[in-house]
């Protein structure tokens, strides 16, 4: 997943791989892969700094640089710590001395308040009557004590729920303004859990001395998601791009189209500490209504993702990359008026979907954007802003992400004000880390809607018939309090939706299009569809914590997870490494509070079982009429909010930053569905374990969740403690994995020992090993043949020639200094396509280069000795070889080598008579 390039020379690349966690070095005059360098975790920019020209690499799951000596690439990379949550996006400063690192969740230092649980030993500080509201609680947001909008008649009363703060000038206030700083950093942040001074420093950018390799400050306090940057090089000032939401605001009518800011920040580096200030990219919008007129609409930036400045430094281009669109800004970070009229009025030039990058020639007038989704670049004109051409490219995304993709991300198309989308707090499918209280008081509570779910699935103690007093199920009542933005992968199948479980489809979302986005109307039912279809596709991406073979590992460092004071160990003090397995066994085999974690937390995925015991068996909940699945519910934890869906484990490792141990944290919101349980230890911490080992061991099997493979059997229905959890759409840990020989005569025994163990996981079934790269100066493609019954050729390679098989050590041995090979494993579905055939047309991609098809473009097959085009090898053909013999073609040069000889007479003489399908 190559998302980042820069060249260091005019002969060489970096590419920096997001999923393989590498940078492929590409020479600019072979077009090869020269050389893959491994990454820490997400690797997601690289630049160029400092007198020596290193490398630095940004590590978003890491959250650290990696630097880099180009002299020496092999050598062991420095690591600069990045105290923030995920960055990515790279710039350096005119004079090469400083690296600027975008921290990608920045956070907008807003928190939660405990007021709906007492679990993990929390306070619920919201109904304590010595706060500001006298411990009532959910706080009126109105006037008077009143609620707007004001609570439907029917209703009974709102279950007590957390509260959103949000600091502003060292003040932490609610959406009315009331001020809760003693309760958050002050002298009662006991009462919070929090120790005294706690704070989110709300970091966006990390400041590098590219000499020194150290970070030498932050800017702060600009925006919730930071997703690029630039400096200007005519005064070295830096100016960040992304969104924040106003996620302190409550309830869904008063965030209805409004929730969101697309906004630039600059700052002045020279100045310490810089000043970060922020502006709004849509300065049209006056955020009173939810819906304006299309024309109006059609003005909005959404999704920011690029951004270039020119050489004056007072011009930038900004693309939007759910608005389709390109903004401009002048130094300040104003918008631009149309170049062509004057018109003060702020303008957009329409480009392809999804701009996502974009490069400026400056001396040729264009300005180039690469329109991810649609696979285009789109020339724009820079003197009229004008889009004056587009260039397509190859590329294999299937139809139904291309169909369906849109009604994510498409800001125009889905929201009244045109610059929010799903895709908005859904960031790149996953989360915005924060939470939300999108409850609608004037809503009537619908009674009698949870009977239709899994209702604890029929094991004694948790369905409806055996649950404890005091903890029945209850209907969902529409003031529901805060909850986190949840990730939007493998949903599908995964049914009901929601923390509490109250959506039973993703067809019952149709009515957020228009009630919290701002949209005309719903979408049709056959566009969502269309995005159930695409939602079905997105994966959890290789676990990083898990070891090359996928499986669990023993000794997991715990960086940045601390003790809980319960045990040995004193609060803060950090946890010992991790055993992942034995922390499986503490999970599937060993009561850690009266049950077992799996009976309600099933595998592969964590969440509940799709299945109902009858008393000695499981069998399936039937199917609701929208296709959707029922993941069980409980009623057993302890929250306020009683009827809840049991959360899946997946992406727990994307939840950290917040902390109650220390004081500066990178994240406001951590576990749970409110966010109020700090980090994962915290609510580990809750169960019966014996010491802080086994609370460790816990804690590493949560950040290796993801991955499958934890021994599941879907086949066993008849223990109760080990539901059927069904399928999980994970990715195993070697995918991505890349190396590249140089000499495969002197293959190092480091690399060797990789290339076995990709073959071994390859003879597993568990994934493909594709080889690409030049022999003897073509380019060629390999696909692995693994060992199993019924794979002919077993253990070899198909080449991208029809019927060549080559052995592994005569793939290893060709690789030579100009002619090297990078072999990198793949999912085993898409090995195929990426190492022979790439349009998935059934033509290998040598054969249809030898037979002058186009290996990327399906509708371009191949028809051995046709010269004329008609699909026939004739006397046509003949004709035009001898009547062209010795030119430099194309006419009669039927293997496209560029000369017209007996190469070409053989081939149409070997055809002769073949008759090619259309």
């Amino acid at each position: 997943d190559p998302i980042s390039v820069r060249a260091r020379s005019n002969s060489e690349a970096w590419v920096v791989n997001h999923i393989s966690d590498d940078i492929s070095i590409v020479s600019l005059t072979t077009g090869n892969v020269v050389r893959t360098l491994r990454t820490g975790d997400e690797p997601s920019d690289v630049v160029f700094a400092g007198t020596d020209g290193r490398a630095f690499v940004s590590c978003a799951m890491d959250d650290q640089v990696m630097v880099f000596d180009p002299a020496a690439p092999d050598a062991l990379p420095a690591v600069i710590d990045i105290d923030g949550e995920s960055p990515r996006a790279l710039a350096v400063s005119p004079d090469g001395s400083t690296v600027y690192a975008a921290i990608f969740f920045s956070g907008n230092a807003s928190t939660v308040l405990n007021g709906g649980h007492g679990l993990a030993g929390l306070s619920r500080v919201v109904n304590n009557p010595a706060t500001p509201y006298g411990g009532v609680n959910p706080p009126p947001n109105g006037p008077n004590g009143t609620f707007v909008p004001p609570q439907h008649p029917n209703n009974p009363p709102p279950p007590r729920v957390g509260l959103i703060v949000r600091k502003n000038a060292d003040q932490w206030l609610d959406d009315n303004g009331t001020d809760w700083t003693p309760w958050v950093s002050g002298a009662n942040a006991s009462m919070s859990n929090r120790p005294t001074g706690w704070d989110l420093p709300d970091r966006d950018v990390a400041i590098i001395d590219a000499a020194s390799r150290t970070v030498t400050g932050y800017a702060h306090g600009a925006m919730n998601i930071v997703m690029g940057l630039a400096v200007n090089p005519a005064d070295g000032r830096i100016t960040v791009i992304g969104t924040d939401g106003t996620n302190q605001v409550r309830y869904e009518p008063n965030l209805n189209g409004i929730f969101l800011r697309v906004l630039v920040g600059l700052f002045d580096p020279a100045v310490d500490p810089p000043a970060l200030t922020s502006r709004d990219l849509n300065p049209h919008l006056a955020y009173l209504q939810s819906n304006i007129p299309a024309g109006e609409r059609d003005k909005s930036l959404g999704d920011p993702r690029a951004i270039v400045w020119n050489s004056a430094g007072d011009l930038a281009w900004i693309a939007g990359m759910g608005s389709n669109n390109l903004v401009r800004i002048d130094a300040s970070g104003s918008r631009v008026p149309d170049p062509s009229s004057g018109a003060a009025d702020v303008v957009t030039t329409d480009v392809g979907e999804g701009p996502t990058g974009l490069a400026l020639n400056e001396g040729l007038g264009v300005l180039y954007c690469l329109n991810r989704f649609e696979g285009t670049i789109s020339l724009v004109n820079v003197t009229t802003a004008a889009e004056r051409g587009v260039v397509s490219f190859f590329d294999p995304t299937p139809a139904v992400i291309r169909l369906g993709r849109k009604h994510l991300f498409d800001t125009h198309k889905n929201s009244g004000l045109g610059h929010v989308a799903c895709g908005s707090c859904h960031v790149n499918t996953r989360m915005d880390k924060l939470a939300w209280d999108l409850g609608n008081p004037a809503e009537e509570m619908e009674i009698g809607a949870i009977l239709d779910q899994n209702l604890g699935a029929g094991q004694p103690g948790f369905d409806p018939f055996t649950v404890p007093p005091g903890l029945q199920f209850q209907d969902w009542h529409p003031m529901k309090g805060p909850m986190t933005t949840q990730t939007l992968q493998d949903i599908i199948g995964h049914e009901p939706h929601h923390w509490r479980g109250d959506r039973f489809g993703i067809e019952e979302f149709e009515g957020a299009f228009v009630s919290l986005q701002g949209k005309d109307v719903p979408p049709t039912p056959a566009e969502m569809q269309q995005f159930e279809n695409y939602l079905d596709t997105i994966t959890f991406p290789p676990n990083p914590y898990r070891n090359f073979d996928n499986s669990l590992p023993t000794a997991l460092d715990l960086d940045g997870h601390y003790a809980t004071g319960r045990f040995t160990l004193a609060k803060g003090d950090p946890l010992p490494a991790g055993n992942a397995i034995n922390g499986l066994h503490l999970y599937t085999d060993v009561n850690t509070d009266g049950v077992k974690c799996q009976q309600c937390h099933a595998l592969p995925h964590g969440s509940g079982t799709n299945f109902v015991w009858d008393g000695s068996q499981y069998n399936p909940f039937p199917t609701g009429p929208m296709g959707e699945k029922h993941r069980h519910l409980i009623t057993a934890d302890g929250q306020s909010n009683r009827t809840m869906k049991i959360a899946q484990l997946r992406n727990m490792q994307d939840k950290t930053g917040m902390s109650f141990a220390i004081t500066e944290n990178n994240a406001g919101f951590g576990y749970l569905h409110d966010g109020t349980i700090p980090a994962i230890e915290n609510f580990i911490d809750i169960f019966a374990l014996a010491d802080d080992q086994e609370l460790a061991d816990l804690v590493a099997l949560m950040l290796t969740f993801a991955g499958s493979d934890l021994g599941e059997d879907n086949s066993l229905r008849t223990d109760v403690e080990k539901p059927p959890g069904g399928s999980s759409q994970d990715t195993h840990a070697a995918v991505g994995w890349q190396t590249t020989v140089v000499d495969g005569t002197a293959l190092p025994v480091v690399q060797d020992a990789l290339i076995d163990s990709m073959l071994a996981e390859a003879d597993d079934l568990d994934v493909g090993v594709i080889v690409k790269g030049r022999v003897q100066g073509v380019a060629r493609g390999f696909v692995y043949l693994p060992v199993s019954p019924g794979f002919p050729f077993a253990g070899a390679f198909q080449s991208d020639r029809a019927g060549e098989i080559w052995t592994i050590d005569e793939v290893k041995g060709k690789a030579a200094p100009g002619n090297e090979l990078t072999w990198t494993v793949t999912p085993r579905s898409a090995a195929h396509r990426m190492g022979v055939d790439r349009d998935q047309d059934t033509f290998l991609d040598l054969d249809e280069i030898e037979n002058c098809s186009d290996p990327a473009d399906p509708l371009s097959t191949p028809c051995p000795g046709d010269s004329t085009g008609d699909r026939r090898v004739n006397f046509d053909d003949l004709n035009d070889v001898l009547g062209h013999w010795n030119s430099v073609g194309p006419v009669g040069d039927v293997n496209c080598d560029d000369r017209v000889n007996f190469e070409d007479l053989n081939r149409v003489l070997e055809n002769w008579g073949l008759e090619c399908t259309w």
